[in-house]
């Protein structure tokens, strides 16, 4: 299997983190885009490098790549993630505005009908916002909000990343038993 993961300016990382070494763990074949800001959010939220997310990938590339090989609908790929994405990145897919590694290759998800997962982490959500991600829904992307369950009784921040990163797989059809799923007694 071969995904592609985009990491934005959005808070979160941490999500995206639990996710590559999921997928990595897994031996999914990772192409990794790593937004400027991202870097930022890595710094103000981790004691990570971008070095440390690099490694959890087969490959990565440049935001302002746009020759990279993903760029291409031609590129073979299962599908894609953006997590954590940020309204940004949101605003300019769902108004096709692809002058970005990131928003290039959501736009060829949404193409060829391959799965777009856009992991949300903001809140609260303005009225354009909504207007976006409902009309992004419209043309096949999953909206993900980043928001954690908590019926499987977590005891740490990396109980609720686990959950995340189980339901960021199942959305794309990768089996995991990263986090307690629903049952009654």
């Amino acid at each position: 299997m071969r995904i592609i993961v985009a990491v934005t300016g959005a808070s979160g990382i941490n999500y995206a983190l639990a996710l590559l070494e999921e997928l990595k763990h897994q031996k999914i074949e990772v192409h990794l885009i790593i937004s400027e800001w991202a870097s930022v959010v890595l710094k103000k939220e981790t004691n990570k490098k971008i070095n440390d997310l690099k490694k959890l990938a087969h490959k990565t590339y440049s935001n302002t790549n746009l020759a990279a090989s993903i760029s291409s609908s031609s590129f073979l790929v299962d599908g894609m993630i953006i997590i954590p994405s940020s309204i940004k990145t949101i605003s300019e897919i769902v108004h096709a505005h692809t002058n970005t590694l990131i928003t290039r290759c959501a736009d060829n998800m949404l193409k060829i009908k391959k799965p777009l997962v856009i992991g949300l982490r903001e809140t609260p959500l303005s009225g354009p916002t909504l207007e976006n991600l409902w009309e992004l829904s419209l043309y096949g992307a999953i909206i993900f909000p980043l928001s954690p369950a908590f019926y499987h009784n977590p005891k740490k921040i990396s109980d609720l990343e686990a959950f995340i990163t189980g339901k960021a797989l199942d959305l794309l059809g990768i089996k995991n038993n990263t986090f307690n799923r629903w049952e009654t007694k």
